[in-house]
């Protein structure tokens, strides 16, 4: 019995190879192309945001989402297309959570992240960051009679949001304070609030802006209090693809604009409203972030 070799011709084994090989070259190129580029092409600038981070990133009653940080995204945007001479630039809006927010960043789903992130050292390893956009701090959100400081909440339960830097933050300071309280995460914001005024906490630990927001939407405002101080400093910037540095000078150039030009004080007012003045960090953030030409 014989066998019989089919044997490919070696000018389309050449083919097929140069074929393949252009291929790779295609995905390389497409890998090394900058945000910028792909911006450009498309006419698209891509942002994730969080729903459930008020005042800065919200779920909005239409299409699209609301808050500070994205009122601020959608200046950045307008700034893009004037510098990359663009007639227009469409932006498409990526939901994402306090869990996954870094992953659409670092998987290329999403351009820039619009929402209350701050800057760390470990975050920096993995995204980069434009200058600052805002500046607090973590305080506590309580009813009448709770505990008014760290200190207070030894043998109690204090909510938190998971997958932020706030709590750890919390837990540290605990830590630090030999104190003994009960950490309880919430999912959202929003439930935090709901387990505070249901009492299955006694004080609720996030970033005072937020808070600030969540006591005008409850249920019963007068009925709760913030703390006087701030238990920590949180610096908020933008995140976006490590190492693009074309892309990140120029949201930078796009922040330090809107700083500079005061337009950055209409973006506040619009989510803070008009009776509601920036703190003197965040005034100070301004004047120092403006960065000149």
């Amino acid at each position: 019995m014989t066998s019989k070799i089919c044997r490919e011709p070696r000018g389309d084994r050449l083919i097929g190879l140069a074929t393949l090989a252009l291929a790779l070259l295609l995905q390389v190129v497409a890998a090394r192309a900058g945000t910028l580029d792909t911006i450009r092409q498309t006419q698209i600038i891509r942002f994730a945001y969080r729903g459930d981070a008020p005042p800065f990133s919200v779920k909005g009653r239409g299409a699209e989402p609301t808050g500070y940080i994205v009122e601020l995204c959608r200046a950045v945007a307008a700034s893009l297309t004037t510098q990359l001479n663009l007639s227009r630039l469409n932006i498409v809006y990526v939901p994402v959570t306090a869990a996954n927010r870094f992953d659409a960043i670092q998987q290329g789903n999403a351009d820039l992240l619009c929402e209350a992130t701050s800057e760390t050292l470990d975050r920096r390893k993995v995204v980069d960051f434009s200058i600052p956009t805002f500046v607090d701090g973590a305080s506590l959100l309580i009813q009448s009679g709770g505990p008014t400081n760290i200190a207070g909440l030894a043998g109690l339960k204090v909510g938190v949001l998971g997958g932020t830097t706030t709590k750890q933050a919390l837990r540290n300071t605990l830590k630090a304070g030999s104190i003994d309280a009960t950490v309880v995460l919430a999912n959202t914001h929003e439930g935090g609030l709901e387990m505070l005024e249901a009492g299955a906490v006694s004080a609720y630990f996030a970033d005072r802006a937020i808070l600030q927001y969540l006591q005008l939407a409850s249920k019963a405002p007068e009925k709760l209090s913030l703390a006087d101080n701030y238990l920590t400093v949180e610096l908020y910037a933008l995140a976006l693809p490590h190492g693009d540095e074309d892309f990140r000078l120029a949201v930078d150039t796009a922040l330090s604009q809107i700083y500079r030009s005061g337009d950055i004080v209409r973006i506040f007012h619009t989510t803070f409203g008009s009776a509601v003045e920036p703190s003197t960090m965040v005034k100070t953030l301004y004047l120092i972030s403006g960065l000149q030409p």
